[in-house]
């Protein structure tokens, strides 16, 4: 019985395409490659559409204490731009932070990132030329002597040589943008890299502000605590005098040790926090802790008016959300270089070289030969290997595109907080102001009580607690307030904007 599969050829899963070109044929396939080169399977990009409020709702005029009304800076001037640390006037600060930009370790790991990230798009970018390749060999055999006997032939010399020197060429082309996406990911992946390095100098530029802040809160109630100190060693003195002539008892003048002692321990305890905060300044500006230090300098700074804009203004200036939209656009690339894989591949290949079997015949006309032809392949079943990657990527573009959204949102949120922590802060610290004045008539009330016999000194004791924490809480309050202030400009995207971001051109530049 015949095979009933004798005569039928299954075809194979990739088909070549090899020989010689005639003129006209080669020219056909030329204009039939150029012109298919000019395609992208690839999916378009738009940037997916998010909420933009038109305003901040904490922008909005407030009515100042004088009766006054603020109004916001209009859009058009509310940017901060270059150094937006001046907007402090703290020299200190200002020397820190431009050290910090030199010096900062985490910032220079991010820049490597970055240059790393570069260098994948020249790799990219290596697919759209040919490949050359050179491979030159030197063979010398011996054949057998009964082997040639037994064939007839005799040979006066077994040995023989064989020189070659091969070049051989291979060229893929970009018929369906497969290349052109995988270069478009990878630009696109370096711009995300480059947005991350900004997103760190910013962070840590914050970090700087918001520690030298907190250190000068710490210098300020460490001054706090020596005024209070020095004012409660007044008050012993007179507890003891009182004592002394009869007119006050042994327990005031204990009360009054009291006092004193902890403020000089609460003075003291202030500089674990200082310490700490001067060496995170130390790490963040590049310095050993050890041999890093800045002059103590209480908190005088006025919180400085920042200008705000428009919701929508941060989607041009927070490197966050330049981050996550070119992370989009690089998810979108890669769904285009999965669906290529639909379409036939087409490799150009060709060698040419010299082969002799003696040297000096080796790089001669004669010995010249080369061979040159297109192949093409495509894979007619993959078990649906193809249409599963391609819904993978396009669930992960799904993804991004939601942790954009997310991070835009954030941004909003961020904004928010810290424009309602400065409204609210103001209006707290002029309340605990007002309450430092009636702590500080109370005590001047018990204090001249006291003096007169008419209260026992209790009542001072308890004046001057109430006193130091209210001023205490004014402190904290100043400090809260520049952190969130601070904290703000880091939620406008500081001074950076959209348009220092490479381009997909300038990331594929040569590096230097």
């Amino acid at each position: 019985m015949k095979n009933p599969m004798q005569h039928f050829h299954m075809p194979s899963v990739s088909k070549r395409i090899s020989g010689l070109c005639r003129p006209v044929q080669c020219s056909v396939f030329i204009a039939v490659t150029c012109g298919v080169l000019g395609c992208n399977v690839g999916p378009k990009y738009v940037r997916p559409a998010v909420p933009e409020p038109p305003a901040f709702k904490e922008s909005a005029p407030q009515q100042a204490p004088d009766g006054s009304t603020w109004m916001p800076a209009q859009p058009q001037d509310a940017m901060l731009r270059g150094k937006w640390w001046e907007i402090y006037q703290e020299p200190e600060l200002d020397a820190l932070e431009d050290k910090l930009n030199v010096s900062n370790q985490n910032i220079a790991q991010s820049y490597d990132n970055f240059m790393a990230a570069r260098t994948q798009v020249r790799q990219a970018r290596s697919a759209y030329y040919p490949t050359l390749s050179v491979g030159p060999s030197y063979t010398r055999s011996r054949s057998s002597q009964n082997q040639s006997a037994s064939s007839g032939h005799s040979s006066a010399n077994p040995n023989s040589n064989f020189f070659n020197l091969p070049f051989d060429v291979g060229w893929e082309p970009d018929l369906w943008g497969r290349v052109r996406n995988t270069v478009r990911q990878a630009s696109n992946a370096a711009q995300v890299s480059a947005a991350d390095l900004e997103n760190v100098r910013l962070t840590e530029q914050t970090n700087l502000a918001v520690f030298y802040f907190q250190l000068r809160g710490q210098d300020a109630l460490e001054e706090l605590f020596q005024k209070t100190a020095e004012v409660d060693r007044q008050s012993l003195a007179m507890a003891r005098v009182l004592y002394n002539t009869g007119m006050d008892n042994d327990e005031s003048v204990a009360q009054a040790e009291i006092a004193l002692k902890d403020a000089e321990a609460a003075a003291t305890n202030a500089g674990i926090a200082r310490a700490q905060y001067e060496h995170a300044i130390a790490l963040l500006v590049g310095e050993p802790a050890s041999t890093f230090s800045i002059p103590v300098k209480p908190l005088t700074t006025p919180v400085p008016g920042v200008p705000v804009g428009v919701p929508s203004q941060l989607l041009e200036r927070r490197p966050d959300i330049a981050a996550a939209e070119r992370t989009m656009a690089e998810a979108n690339a890669l769904i285009g270089v999965q669906k290529a894989a639909y379409y036939p591949t087409l490799t150009l290949s060709g060698t040419v070289g010299f082969e002799a079997s003696k040297l000096s015949s080796w790089l001669t006309s004669p010995s010249r030969y080369w061979s040159v032809g297109p192949s093409a392949s495509e894979t007619i079943f993959d078990g649906g290997l193809r249409k599963s990657t391609v819904a993978q990527f396009t669930a992960l573009y799904n993804s991004d595109v939601a942790g954009y959204r997310e991070v835009v949102l954030t941004a909003f949120q961020q904004a928010e907080d810290n424009l309602a922590s400065l409204r609210i802060l103001a209006q707290q610290i002029e309340q605990q102001q007002d309450a430092v004045a009636s702590a500080q008539r109370y005590l001047s009330v018990a204090s001249e009580r006291y003096r007169t016999g008419l209260d026992p000194y209790l009542n001072v004791f308890t004046a001057q607690s109430t006193l130091l924490a209210n001023q205490q809480a004014v402190i904290t309050l100043r400090v809260q307030q520049m952190a969130s202030s601070v904290q703000l400009i880091e939620a406008l995207g500081g001074g950076w904007s959209i348009n220092q971001l490479p381009s997909e051109k300038a990331v594929a530049a040569t590096i230097p």
